[in-house]
């Protein structure tokens, strides 16, 4: 498994593993710069005496040392029910968790899978817990719906159930299910679809804004100028997939160009080495993004 991972990170070179033994060939500059990587790794493992599957392949690849100041951090974030222990497991994830404690405002971009929507869900269940908010408020834009549920059949919750399914499900990890039905029964959690934030005022409240990368331009400047003086607000969403129709913009990339540098408000980037799923959704997803980068270059070559 880690001599692929090996293979992976340096295609130039060639590993050869008899026994305890490692034989590395190949370009003396490549060579060079396998030494230096393994050497962080050797330092890693002296240090903590253990090294996981993930922590091997993110000291690979990363090329910021400072990025693994919290790589071995193992703080939960929140405790579920039967002793399940929610915690980050890729280093952006923690990077959100130390993010969260300076900002009032932050943004987690990337690809599916990458625990973005998770950690965030964790993030405000704690928060919740250590009575730091008073309520908890989860939201997505229905853009399957176009927003206008009206036609769908069912009462409310039937209606936006489907869409904000990915949100229930990871607070039944995080929550009894007794106590999460309490909390929605009595507003403490409530999830609705970005629509129902308009007009409003949100404070005293942990806010997340799922899936953003499907509202425009205007849904995203009206969430965030919901914001209480009390508040905290994660925005989560992937560039990847938006399925705004042809003739709207998505307001995420507008908003991270606008807002970035603005104190108390912080931006993480996940990518694939993030991806907690399984194995192959890494491979899948870095397939997808190599295609997309030919296709850009192939356009830029014919409009040159």
């Amino acid at each position: 498994m880690r001599l692929k991972t090996l293979r992976s990170a340096f295609p130039t070179l060639r590993f050869t593993a008899r026994g305890e033994h490692l034989m590395v060939g190949g370009d003396a500059l490549a060579i060079e710069q396998f030494q230096l990587k393994f050497e962080r790794i050797v330092a890693h493992y002296a240090k903590h005496d253990k090294l996981s599957d993930e922590d091997f392949a993110l000291l690979l690849i990363d090329e910021d040392i400072r990025s693994f100041s919290h790589l071995n951090s193992e703080e939960p974030i929140v405790f579920g029910p039967n002793g399940l222990v929610v915690k980050a497991r890729s280093a952006n994830q923690r990077r959100m968790v130390e993010l969260i404690g300076s900002n009032d405002i932050l943004f987690a971009v990337g690809p599916a899978g990458s625990g973005k929507t998770y950690t965030a869900v964790a993030l405000a269940v704690r928060a919740l817990k250590n009575r730091e908010v008073k309520k908890i408020i989860l939201t997505r834009p229905a853009v399957e719906a176009g927003e206008n549920l009206g036609f769908l059949p069912g009462d409310l919750k039937e209606k936006i159930d489907p869409y904000l399914r990915p949100l229930y499900d990871a607070l039944e990890d995080m929550l009894p299910p007794a106590k999460l039905a309490k909390y929605v029964e009595d507003n403490i959690i409530e999830i609705a679809p970005l629509a129902f934030m308009r007009g409003r005022t949100l404070d005293k409240a942990f806010v997340i804004l799922d899936e953003a990368q499907n509202c425009t331009e205007m849904q995203i400047k009206m969430f965030l100028t919901r914001m209480g003086p009390t508040a905290k607000f994660i925005i989560t969403g992937d560039l990847t997939q938006i399925d705004l129709p042809r003739q709207q913009r998505s307001g995420l990339p507008q908003a991270l160009r606008l807002l970035q540098g603005v104190e108390g408000i912080g931006q993480v980037f996940l990518h694939a080495n993030d991806v907690v799923r399984h194995r192959l959704v890494k491979d899948i997803i870095k397939a997808y993004d190599a295609h997309d980068e030919a296709r850009r270059e192939i356009a830029k070559q014919q409009n040159s």
